[in-house]
């Protein structure tokens, strides 16, 4: 266990390991550009996926980024240290990742033609990717079992806070044509189509080949072998692959494997209760 601590930062936890008070305050000053283009997503719905996926699509397919530049460094977080030591190499049109909520953007994002790509995932599959990653991360706190992590993953005392406040805040936005909304599942089902929707909402118009090449090399198994995307280059103390991989199955609906009557019913609950007054509705069933 690396620290038992966590960063508090604007009502959210994380985890010191990537994450200081410096870096945090360069996030807010940060200078976004209007060709910038942030994949946003709670933890665990995709967003070493996106990682993958970006940089080949504003690129036109050309596979050098994700076969030579870790992905931490290719499509780094906002909200991360790294931020601030890789900024300079990263080329236009910039690719960045982060977990924040919509009001945790910096004023620049605000004032910005950035586009956003937010990612969901069904929050019972987010639970229990979130559940095994708590086992393998060595940084982060133990979840002790099944059910007590539930009850912590409920109450919103995991990093970036409650799911559900998360995707309230980026389904919430002023941002117009400036966001596209996709799922975790959509991109399981048919990765070629979510693909072409994601060239024309950052004109990029990529032929078929070229998604069908991307398709191919974003592909889950391709990944898990990419040293550049597993995250088998980081130290074992900080994260363990004998206890989980860090890309574990990449699947959907593998709740059902874990989820007891009792539970499901009071995870739903709790869900359906945040979200009673929302006027979005999920793409899928919480059933």
């Amino acid at each position: 266990m690396i620290s038992d601590e966590y960063i508090h930062y604007r009502g959210i936890l994380l985890p010191p390991v990537a994450h200081n008070m410096e870096s945090l305050e360069y996030a807010q000053k940060f200078s976004v550009e209007d060709t910038d283009v942030f994949a946003v997503t709670y933890p665990k719905s995709g967003t070493i996926w996106m990682q993958e996926i970006l940089p080949l699509v504003l690129n036109g397919g050309d596979l050098t980024p994700i076969q030579t530049i870790p992905n931490w460094d290719r499509v780094p977080w906002l909200e991360e240290k790294r931020l601030a030591v890789v900024v300079d190499r990263l080329t236009s049109p910039r690719a960045m990742v982060t977990h924040f909520p919509y009001h945790l953007m910096p004023p620049s994002f605000h004032a910005s033609k950035a586009k956003v790509i937010y990612v969901m995932r069904n929050p019972k599959d987010v639970m229990v990717s979130s559940y095994y990653f708590h086992q393998m991360a060595g940084f982060l706190k133990d979840p002790g079992t099944f059910d007590e992590f539930m009850d912590t993953f409920l109450e919103g005392k995991v990093l970036f806070g409650k799911w559900t406040d998360h995707v309230k805040s980026w389904r919430h936005t002023e941002l117009g044509d400036r966001i596209m909304y996709i799922t975790y599942e959509e991109m399981v089902q048919d990765l070629p189509a979510v693909l072409r929707i994601m060239s024309d909402f950052l004109g990029r118009n990529l032929s078929e080949e070229v998604i069908q090449k991307i398709a191919e090399h974003c592909s889950f198994k391709a990944m898990k072998v990419n040293t550049m995307s597993n995250f088998n280059m980081v130290p074992k103390v900080l994260m363990d692959s004998d206890k989980s991989p860090f890309l574990r199955k990449g699947v959907v609906g593998d709740w059902k494997n874990h989820f007891n009557p009792e539970q499901l019913a009071r995870f739903t609950s709790v869900i359906r209760k945040e979200l009673e007054n929302e006027s979005f509705s999920l793409p899928w069933s919480l059933d």
